[in-house]
């Protein structure tokens, strides 16, 4: 039997700043003091873009714990407004009982299928999870193509999943990995001149960044049509 999905539901740290009503920048130097106090888990800055301005910028996505020892921190009297808030999410997500035979068949119609869509996941994952237990005892960071061959990727592919995906962007005609993603630990960049004299960028991913990048990758893979 295989083990259900459980899906950790997050609030974002802009909800969270207009919550309490405060500056979005100053939430995030709180939750990076928490983070470094260890007084919250470690997140990793997602992108967005703000649709006013088509700018990315970077939030974090924070879970239930989390949320209420930030805003312990930011503004206690607001604690009431976030157990409220996150009743709301909850009640949102609750699954809900069908009360016919038709909806109860629906039901498991859709349970049989998220089964299947996970026994599919699992094994498109198996290669990358396998590849992953041997790499990561490895020493030394790994080329763009380097990584391309280790996974079996197609490099045009890969480099347009890398992009779309907000992982890395052309800087110079060289891919360069986003700031989150730096900052996660996932590569390490290089800067140099060469003989020639012109300033040069080499990015790398580190054994954390291909045992990230290789289940990226699967999840990436299984979600395509086809």
């Amino acid at each position: 039997m295989l083990p259900s999905v459980q899906v950790v539901q997050t609030m974002s740290s802009r909800e969270i700043a207009a919550l309490v009503g405060s500056r979005h920048t100053d939430v995030c130097k709180s939750i990076d003091r928490l983070m470094a106090s260890g007084d919250i888990g470690g997140y990793a800055a997602t992108p967005y873009t703000l649709p006013q301005n088509g700018q990315t910028y970077s939030e974090y996505l924070i879970n239930q714990r989390d949320s209420y020892v930030i805003v312990a921190q930011l503004s206690p009297s607001f604690t009431a407004k976030l157990v409220d808030r996150w009743r709301e999410l909850e009640a949102a997500h609750a699954p809900k009982v069908p009360t016919t035979l038709s909806g109860a068949l629906r039901l498991a119609a859709e349970q049989a299928e998220e089964i299947e869509r996970q026994t599919q996941f699992i094994e498109q994952q198996r290669p990358a999870v396998e590849f992953v237990g041997k790499y990561v005892k490895a020493d030394g960071n790994k080329g763009f193509r380097e990584v391309c061959k280790l996974l079996k990727a197609n490099e045009p592919r890969f480099k347009q999943f890398l992009i779309d995906e907000k992982i890395m962007y052309k800087l110079g005609g060289h891919l360069t990995p986003m700031a989150q993603h730096m900052d996660a630990g996932r590569f390490e960049v290089k800067t140099g001149v060469s003989g020639g004299g012109h300033a040069f960028n080499q990015a790398k991913f580190t054994p954390k960044g291909v045992e990230w990048i290789a289940g990226e990758w699967a999840k990436f893979n299984v979600r395509q049509p086809g």
